[in-house]
This record gives structure tokens, sequence and C-alpha cells, in this order.
């Protein structure tokens, strides 16, 4: 094994850059004679726009230039692509109303921008952006997604009746409806998937400039992404109708993406259109609670009702789920895809389940558009299906880990077609659920138990198991270049958001090289410099990134045979790469990689039909999916009196095939479980039902998680399973975290109040809101 190759726990490389303070975010970039932007935003969540009046904030000092909806449709800028479009049951194409950058005719949600200011400096476009008097029309509005389809709700669109975007049908149910039927058993649960604000480390920013004359200039932004290549694809072709060639995206480093920044933004568009307009680069940042926490994309919203069949010996018969998941005001992104196709897949989870149907009710709401965050409709499946579990192990009277292994998946039965589609590779659910739960020592658990009782607290385990579906997207390709002194550049298309990228890339390629990291440099984010690239979401960038650059170096290798053999005189055929040398096989003769790259740039030496030096590119798609797994234990108390709950102990053991770097991996989960954590525990989105207000629009009213709120984390993997559809054997692990803390973190919750006969509490389960459930239940128990 490489010194620095695939498995070793190796420090990130691109840490003392950042944590030294010398990382390059879009805010730290400033272009010569840039101006500066505001967006002046609605302060309704629906209202009739009657008139905009820009006169006097066009003369306040500084200003250079203010513009609306209907200036930039006068220009011809397009609409903001909806990137999937979802078939209803019916046959007809959900409803879609197009969005622009800015509003026309009518806003939708509390912050929908109206206008963009652009001055000569910020305090100059913030005193312009509040002379802009906007007159409006208060109309009615709807937040809650279990009411925005009643008869008498207020209406997002007229088009769409009872704020139906779609509905879609999923499974077969008429096999669910005989397994329901035939059941000895039936479960029913409704919950809901809370809404999150992401409130990404780093908030959107964007920096445009035109360069050129009108009709042949040149478009350049500089903004966070996950991927310049999409961003561009659908500025120049569906927005600004341009050839890709006069689009350019740069992303530098980014402070967390989580899926909110694959998106564009109406911001993104207006720095663009207004630099063209005034011949100077424009720069926007968005103000966390004005900007961020009205406008970020959203996550989650989902209010699910759930029956479960089950036979006489507690085997599932058929599962059938009607989902009402928020769009939000408009449709953009990938919003309608995560309820549908990226929850529907692994609705079966790790349990062989015979039938599955699945109904979506896709909902407008007055509240800002919701669409993909970390797992990205994987952890809303696994959500609902581990509650349900041990809500039917409540509800029955039977161990509920006991119930998960009569259902689980034998390892015996893969590969593994499920009723929903995919194929498992490989999986061994119950190996994992026993490792966890001896790490966890549940043997021992009614012990401690009983000790927190004797101190008047009340103590829970709970687990789940989650597996998800990732690893397989668009494609990436590797375009390794090897210099005459035989250092090593990679552009590649994929967008480090604080995964380090550079460091898994590196090991990769020094794996196969067997040369030092300081030797490799990896390039990302730049439409000019990296040809092509799908970009970083759903756990693919080393799945299908990291077998690209197996295979480009690869290539590398085989191309420096090559030129070895020249430089040693015998065949190609009878030279092999070991230890960083190029070796004549059975004998001592030796010439290393360095000697080799200087080589290959000598046209005297290269071979006919060889192209000079040891560049190669490499491209690859991923057949099939991967399909992580794992199991979660955690165990807390808490306090009756008052509702505060500590996490005592928390063991995850997962499969994620083949690891690359064990120390990176490790900080993948953790990161994972703390988001996963924050939404099961504390974080809430809560608009006003009157007015549609953003009432949690700040960190004074929106709790993200600290320090103290995560616990220790007993992490551990198996090594022993790798992935049988890709290349490298690796499954995806940038989510897992946040797929399997919900619900073990909520089982625990109700397994230390099910003696008051609680079954069941929504996330989050905030201080306030469990000590509310135990109120009502010891009410209830004395009313008795």
């Amino acid at each position: 094994m490489a010194k620095f190759g695939i498995g070793q726990p190796i420090r990130r490389t691109e840490d003392l850059q950042l944590l030294s303070g010398h990382g390059q975010y879009t805010a730290d970039v400033d272009w010569d004679n840039q101006a500066y932007a505001v967006a002046v935003r609605s302060p309704y969540a629906h209202a009739n726009i009657l008139a905009i009046d820009i006169d006097d904030a066009k003369g306040a000092p500084g200003v250079l230039d203010i513009f609306t909806g209907d200036d930039m449709l006068d220009d011809g800028i397009g609409a903001m692509p909806a990137n999937i479009v979802v078939t209803q049951t019916d046959g007809s194409k959900m409803i879609h109303p197009p969005r622009y950058a800015l509003a026309t005719g009518k806003v939708r949600h509390v912050g929908d921008p109206v206008a963009f200011v652009i001055a000569e400096t910020l305090d100059q476009a913030r005193d312009a952006a509040e002379l802009v008097m906007v007159d409006y029309d208060d109309l009615p509005s709807v937040t809650d997604t279990d009411k925005a389809d009643a008869p008498d709700a207020p209406l997002v669109y007229d088009e769409a009746p009872n704020n139906r975007s779609f509905t879609w049908d999923f499974g077969d149910e008429a096999a669910v409806q005989a397994g329901l039927k035939d059941a000895a058993h039936t479960v029913t649960l409704k919950l809901i998937n809370n809404r999150i604000i992401v409130n990404s480390m780093e908030p959107r920013a964007a920096l445009g400039k035109y360069e050129g004359d009108a009709e042949t200039g040149r478009y350049s932004l500089h903004t966070p992404t996950q991927g310049v290549h999409s961003v561009q694809r659908q500025l120049a072709d569906d927005i600004f109708h341009v050839d890709k060639s006069r689009m350019r995206i740069l992303t530098g480093n980014v402070g967390g993406g989580f899926g909110m920044k694959i998106f564009l933004y109406p911001e993104q568009l207006c720095v663009l259109y207004g630099a063209k307009r005034i011949g100077r680069p424009v720069k926007w940042v968005a103000e966390r609670s004005y900007d961020g926490f009205t406008t970020d994309k959203m996550g989650r919203d989902h209010v699910s009702e759930i029956t479960l069949g089950l036979d006489e010996d507690l085997k599932i018969t058929g599962l059938d789920i009607t989902l009402k998941a928020a769009m939000g005001a408009y449709i953009s992104g990938f919003q309608a895809f995560i309820p549908t196709m990226a929850s529907a897949k692994m609705y079966s989870g790790v349990y062989a389940i015979p039938a599955i149907h699945l109904r979506v009710h896709g909902l407008f709401t007055n509240t800002t558009p919701v669409d993909a965050y970390r797992g990205a409709g994987r952890p809303e499946a696994a959500y609902l299906l581990e509650r349900l579990m041990d809500k039917a192990a409540l509800d029955l009277g039977v161990d509920p880990v006991e119930l998960r292994k009569r259902n689980y998946i034998p390892t015996s039965a893969m590969p593994y077609t499920t009723p929903v589609g995919p194929v498992y590779d490989s999986g061994d659910f119950a190996r994992l659920t026993d490792i966890a739960l001896q790490r966890a020592d549940r043997s021992g658990f009614e012990a401690r138990r009983q000790e927190s009782a004797s101190r008047g607290k009340l103590r829970g385990m709970g687990m789940s198991y989650y597996i998800e579906c990732c690893g397989a997207g668009p494609g990436e390709q590797a375009d390794i270049r090897v210099a005459e002194d035989g250092a090593v550049t990679l552009y590649i298309g994929t967008q480090d958001n604080g995964q380090g990228h550079q460091t898994a890339y590196k090991q990769i390629i020094s794996n196969r090289l067997d040369i030092d990291l300081d030797r490799i440099t990896v390039i990302q984010g730049d439409t000019d410099v990296v040809e092509r690239g799908g970009g970083t979401g759903g756990s693919r960038s080393i799945p299908e990134g990291g077998v690209a650059v197996r295979d480009a170096t690869e290539g590398v290798v085989e191309k420096g045979k090559q030129i070895a053999s020249v430089l040693m005189e015998t065949a190609a055929a009878d030279i092999e790469y070991v230890d960083g040398k190029f070796a004549v096989v059975g004998t001592d003769r030796t010439v290393s990689f360095e000697d080799v790259a200087r080589a290959a740039h000598d046209p005297t030496i290269v071979p006919d039909g060889v192209d000079p030096g040891l560049d190669v590119k490499a491209r690859h798609k991923a057949e099939a999916q991967t399909y992580p797994n794992g199991c979660h234990v955690c165990e807390l108390e808490i306090d009756p009196e008052t509702g505060t709950l500590d996490i005592l102990n928390y063991v995850v053991v997962d499969d994620f095939g083949t690891v690359v770097n064990p120390m990176m991996l490790a900080g993948q989960v953790h990161g994972g479980i703390g988001q996963g954590l924050g939404q099961s525990l504390m974080e809430e989105t809560i608009y006003d039902p009157e007015t549609g207000q953003l009432l949690s629009g700040s960190y004074m009213d929106y709790c993200m998680p600290r320090a103290d709120n995560i616990p220790n984390i007993d992490f551990t993997y198996v090594d022993d399973i790798p992935c049988a559809t890709n290349p490298l054997g690796i499954k995806g692990a940038g989510e897992a975290g946040a797929i399997g803390a919900p619900p073990a973190s909520i089982n625990a919750i109700v397994d230390a109040m099910k003696h008051l006969g609680i079954h069941h509490i929504d996330m989050p389960a905030t201080q306030s809101r469990i000590w509310q459930t135990l109120q009502a239940a010891s009410k209830a128990d004395a009313a008795e």
C-alpha cells in the first residue's frame, strides 16, 4: 500500500490554508471597479404588486442602477428552470408556473425579491433600497403544509386548485390493499418531517461582470456552488440565451453546501444582468437574517400518514403511505424529485416488504421553496420507516429489535430487488445491528434505566437502521496532467464544499503513482479550465469522481510504460510500475516516474502514435447506485420536571464498503449526526399562520446545534462488505449520519416516555414539546 494511499487516515491537506484564514470564498473576492447590490424584498407572504416607485431611490447618493422584474422580462431574461418536472398519476404534467428572478405582479413569500439596487458602496445600496416604495395589496396566505390543500385554503396560484402542483402515485396499490386486508395487525402513524433552514456557515454570494460588446460579450460569475457546470448550462441555455463559451462560472472555497448550493438563485441572475447594464462588476453578499433565513432553499417539510400490515408472525404484509410535501412558493431545482422518486425508492428500507404504495401530493405554500437538504429524500424515508417500526413494536408489545430482525432482508438474499426498484448488491443488516447493540451495552440498559429512575429521571434507548441510495449521477471526468518534473495536476468537475476532496483525490492518485501528496494539485470550480463535470451531490464525488481519477491514473501508468520501454530498450509489456518506478520485470533495471515524465515531453523519445506527455482523461458514469447502510443507537436521559434532555451515549456502526480515508469518514459521519440531531431535537421553522411571517428568522429564534448539544460518538465501520457494483468497492458516505440520527433519537425519547402511554412525538422534540407531552400524558393518566 502506498504511504498516502487508499485506506490511510491522513489529515486533510487543505486544512492549513483554511484554518490560517487563507481560504478564498466569494465574499473575499473583489474585482476592479466593482459596485455593490442589495435586493428589495417583500415584507408580505402573499400580495399583489400594485406599483413600484424607484424615483427617489434612483436619486440617492451613489446609486448606479435599480431594476425590477419587468425590466428583466423586457430584456428577454428567462425564467429559472425546474430541473425535474413530474408526470402526475393522471398522465398530465405537474403545474409549475414560471419563476423569474424578480417577482412581477405578485409576491408569494416573505423575502420574495421585487427590485435590485446597485450603488457605489454597500451602505449606499442599503440606504437606497429603503427608498424603493412598493405598493402592495395584502392577500391571505397559507404556510401550513397539512392545511394547504384544504377547500378553504388561500390559493398560491389560481391555476393550481387545492394548491396542488402534482399528485403522484408509485408502487402496487392493489397488492398493498390486499396485504393490509389480510394482515393480522395494522399499525398507523401520522408524522411530521419538520422544515429545516440550512444555515450553511458561508452565506450565499454572487459577483458578476460582463466584458465586451452587447452582442458578443462574455459573462463571468463568481459564486459558491456544488458544481459550476450545471450553473453554467442553465444560465447560458435557459436564462441568458447565449453560448456556454460566453458564460464563465467560478467557485472558490465553499463553506458548506448540504444541497442548497446546487441550485440557481435570483441574485446570481441579477448581478450578471446588472453588470451588463452598468458596465461594471456587481457584488452581492447575503445577510443572514434579511436574505439567508428568508430565501435560502429550505429542507424537508413533509406530513405523512402511514399504515403498516403485519401477519401473525409479525412479518410485514404491506405498507401504504400518503404524503403531503411542501414545494413552497415556486417550483425550481429538484424539489419535485425529492418526495417522489428520491424517497419512493427507499421506502423498503432494509426490510423484506412484499408490497408498497406511495401517494404524494406536492403542495404550493406561501413559504420559501423547499429543495435538497443533506440526504434529499432518503432521510425522509428512513425516518418514516424507523419510527413506524418502533411504533409497531410499542403497539403490539414486542421488542423493536426483534421486530426488525424478523423483517430484515437476509444477507443470503443479496443481490436483493426491492418492490420499489433498487437492487441492493450487498449488506449484512443483522450483523451490524448486533455489533451496534453490543457496543451500546443494550443488555445492561434496564439497570441503567432503574438507576435514572432512582434520581427522578427518564432514560430511553432507541435504534434505527438506515440504508440509502447514492453514489451515481451524471458521470464525472478526471483530467490528469503531468508536468515535466513529475508534478501531477487533477482537473475535475466535482466541487468541494468542505468534504476534503483535495485529500481524497490525492490519496487515490498517490495509491497508484506512489508520489507524495504535496506533488499533487487538485483544480475545481472554473468552467474555463475544467472541461466538464457533474458536480457534487448525492454522495457521488468519490464513487464516480474517485473512479474516474483511478482510471485516469491507471492511464498515466500505461502511457508511462510506453515511454519507459524506449528508455530501457525493452517491450512495454515487460514493464511494471511499483514503488514509484517503472521496472523491467525480473530485473533490477528501473527508471523513476520523474525521469519518464521528463522524457515524455521529448519528441525524440516519444514512440510513434503516442501523444507527448503523460496527460490522460478518463470518464466514469456509475451503472448502478451504491447502498451504504448502518445502525444508530442513541441512549438519553430526560428530566420530566423541565423537559431537558441529555444524550448519554451514541453508537453508530456503518457499512461504507471500501474506505479511502478513515479520519475524514469519521468527520463526515459526525457532521451528519450533528445535523440530524439538530433536526430531531431543536431546529424548527415557524411561520405565523395568520400573516405568513417567518417567526424563526434569526439565530435568536432558530436553534442551531452547538458543541454541547452533540455527544461523543462511538463510530466504527465494517470493511469486509465491498460494494459489488462500484469499481473501487466504495459506497457513498456523505449523507449517512443525517439519515440515521433523527429516528434513533426520537425512538430513544419515546422509549423513555412509553410507560406513560406515549407512542410518538414529532420532531423537533424540543424541551418545551417534551415537557408538554409529559404533562398531557400525566393529566390523562390521572383522569383515568
